[in-house]
């Protein structure tokens, strides 16, 4: 399809977003994302004969210019690949490791842990980054199209730029001081130590360079030679202003060159007819999910009032959290009682501590350890949660042979380190702050260790036929997000555009529960409903940008994204 011809298809089908939700229905592929240029990309990857898994990977590359901030070649993430030929759900997990170097010491000081934020800009945050390696694992096994050809349409955005949006505006004067302690990252980003105003054009010309060396020379472009020492120079000598100083890292070309991606079995689970789809450790997502609804499949929701159901569903996320800060952690390092907490018992049992007239605050870990074929008794540390912050991107893609990719990637914080690497147009992650920073703990930081992760892209099956596909951003509230938008959907009825679009309330074992601004949760008539449950609020702007897809009946598939969070989504569906 040509260009003008797709502006147009564009234009009747995907309205702007100030308009309404952006909400598509065809009988082609379909896209969901929260960048329109990301949509269009991954569009014109279907409309020249890609698959979805060809199509994920451009819009992911356009993200990475479009988003910067939440998303990159510098970061990592969980990829789900429904194959239509092979009727399965294949994980790809390219999540950052931790160098060779780290201990669970490393973020401590004197015996004491570090401040989360003195940890954040600095070379020891920054694990190795497995994005690139994922994209290959995707596109040399399940893909149609070489890594070469997906990388045009970032590339073209990233040469011809972009207006500055009040979004990217607003993330970028967040992260203001963080980008004024490195050179790099000030040029690119800042203007006179400020952020690009809204409506000047943003190009990354180092970044369509740093996209080209990848698309000719492949993975090995990035693990190993110049750029992956450029990467290693960086994490060990971050270049910073003068007058700044920051902590080192001490990451070894060996690091980048010994990455791997693991392609791991999903976490399967059933809902009410559902087969649910998740993603394994070292994300927490399909676990926590996945006991949270085994927990609420003991209720008869359809048959209760919204206000009960939103205070079960508070409640089952409640319980489920309190076991996910207990246990869950990287599965090869730790011993996880992963059929225990996806037990249909376990569920049961722990669903007796709900009362369905009123919340009781905090709880404590169950005992997932009994339910296990073996159980055993290794260690049980006190329940932890540390700083996890709400900054992600999430998008998915299906194509007309029936392929589906929902893929979470991330850099972690707004901005990850804050590290550009000089003349390569990407940020470097922080995601080794997703350790725990303080022993004992399933999470501690190891050598070679993947941080736990709440990223949830999840599939949904009904008699072996694709039902739906839903994921968000959001750090631990990612979790909450799908759960929610799950149990609106299955539970409550709403059209899953209506579903992802509904005020979020996030409840992770915390004194209150948090729920957003922007959609003027607090005082609403139906926050008044649960403060009858005890229920009390905390509020934050927005919480997470989530995307889905719907398998209709007659075939066609309906593509949603956020009409109101991170400034609106885009969704585009191919027409027969």
């Amino acid at each position: 399809m040509n260009k003008p011809l797709l502006a147009t298809l564009f234009i009747l089908i995907a309205a702007p977003t100030w308009a309404k939700q952006p909400v598509a229905t065809g009988y082609g592929g379909a896209v969901a994302t929260i960048s329109d240029p990301a949509s269009q990309a991954a569009m014109r990857i279907l409309n020249a004969g890609g698959n979805a898994i060809d199509a994920a990977v451009a819009a992911a590359a356009t993200l990475g210019v479009t988003d910067p901030f939440s998303c990159g070649v510098g970061g990592g993430g969980f990829m789900l690949i429904y194959s239509a030929k092979d009727k399965k759900v294949i994980t790809i997990d390219s999540r950052e490791t931790a160098p060779a170097y780290f201990s669970p010491q490393v973020f401590q000081k004197n015996g004491k842990e570090m401040e989360w934020d003195d940890a954040v800009p600095t070379g020891i945050s920054v694990g190795i980054p497995g994005t690139v390696r994922g994209w290959h694992e995707a596109l040399s096994r399940y893909g149609s199209m070489d890594l070469a050809r997906v990388l045009q349409p970032a590339i073209a955005v990233a040469e011809t730029g972009f207006k500055v949006s009040p979004n990217f505006y607003r993330i970028n004067q967040l992260n203001e001081a963080k980008f004024a302690r490195f050179s790099s990252t000030s040029a690119l980003y800042l203007q006179d130590g400020k952020a690009l105003p809204i409506g000047s054009t943003f190009r990354n010309p180092d970044l369509a360079a740093t996209y080209r060396s990848l698309g000719k020379g492949g993975v090995k472009a990035f693990y190993e030679g110049p750029l992956a020492a450029q990467i290693v120079q960086t994490v060990n000598t971050p270049p910073v202003v003068n007058g700044v100083s920051v902590l080192t890292g001490q990451m070894t070309l060996n690091d980048l060159k010994d990455y791997e991606a693991r392609l791991r079995q999903p976490i399967h689970s059933t809902y009410r007819g559902l087969d649910l789809y998740g993603m394994a450790m070292p994300s927490s997502g399909g676990i926590a999910i996945a006991e949270a609804l085994n927990i609420l499949e003991g209720f008869d929701l359809k048959s209760m009032p919204r206000d009960q159901v939103e205070h079960l569903y508070l409640e089952a996320a409640r319980l489920a959290f309190a076991d996910r800060n207990a246990y869950v952690a990287d599965g090869e390092y730790t011993d996880v009682p992963k059929s225990g907490l996806l037990s249909k018992a376990y569920a049961s049992e722990r669903a007796k501590l709900i009362d369905l007239k009123q919340t009781h605050g905090k709880v404590a870990a169950g005992d997932p350890f009994l339910y296990q074929d073996d159980p055993s008794h290794p260690l049980r540390p006190k329940a932890a949660l540390a700083t996890e912050p709400a900054h992600t991107t999430h998008l998915t893609v299906s194509d007309k042979q029936g392929n589906i990719v929902a893929y979470t990637f991330t850099i972690e914080d707004w901005g990850g380190s804050g590290i550009v690497v000089p003349g390569k147009g990407f940020l470097l992650n922080n995601e080794m702050t997703d350790f725990e920073f303080s022993s004992p703990h399933p999470n501690v930081p190891e050598a070679g260790k993947r941080p736990r992760s709440s990223m949830s892209p999840t599939l949904a099956f009904k008699n072996g036929k694709p039902v739906f596909s839903i994921g968000s951003p959001g750090g631990s509230t990612i979790i909450t997000t799908v759960l929610q938008t799950i149990v609106n959907h299955i539970d409550q009825g709403m059209p899953l555009g209506e579903a992802l679009a509904a005020p979020r309330l996030s409840q992770r074992n915390g004194d209150k529960t948090e729920v957003e601004t922007l959609l003027k949760f607090v005082g609403s008539p139906q926050a008044k409903a649960l403060e009858q449950y005890g229920h009390q609020w905390q509020e934050k702007d927005e919480i997470g940008a989530a995307n889905g897809l719907q398998f209709n009946p007659d075939g066609s598939t309906t593509a949603v994204s956020e009409p109101l969070r991170h400034g609106g989504g885009s969704a585009i569906v191919q027409r027969k």
